[in-house]
């Protein structure tokens, strides 16, 4: 009877853990997605991760969107290395802090606003945060 009981608590221990852990994937991933479509100048696979808010403010023009992208953010543009670091809520809004490698090697920080819809989770908003001193 306490193997089946223990049996059970952990069986349903694993499942929360995972259950937790999706949403950080899934954010993790459509970052990494909407990266790799814009490093492979792939504009309207890049749109596909856009949030409605995003849609809207560039007219539903997935062309526009990747002008803005490509003079704005160079770094998303031509990115070279993701890495994910704090995943956290601030005023109920959920945030993704990812360090980016350009293919010139530039290091930056950058926080990914992240809005969860029917369809997934989108990007929001992105903004450049400063990039620490790297000491040696």
């Amino acid at each position: 009877m306490v193997r089946i009981l223990v049996g059970l608590v952990f069986c349903l221990w694993a499942g929360l853990s995972a259950a937790q852990d999706t949403p950080t994937r899934d954010i993790q991933d459509t970052i990494s997605n909407q990266m790799d479509a814009f490093r492979d100048g792939n504009v309207d696979g890049a749109w596909t991760f856009a949030a409605p808010n995003i849609r809207r403010m560039f007219g539903q023009d997935p062309n526009a969107f990747g002008r803005m992208v490509e003079r704005g953010y160079p770094m998303v543009w031509n990115n070279d290395q993701v890495r994910f670091g704090e995943l956290r809520v601030l005023n109920g809004h959920v945030w993704q802090q990812v360090r980016v490698t350009d293919v010139a090697g530039g290091q930056h920080v950058l926080d990914y606003m992240m809005l969860q819809t029917e369809a997934g989770w989108k990007i929001a908003a992105v903004q450049v945060l400063e990039a620490p001193d790297v000491g040696v």
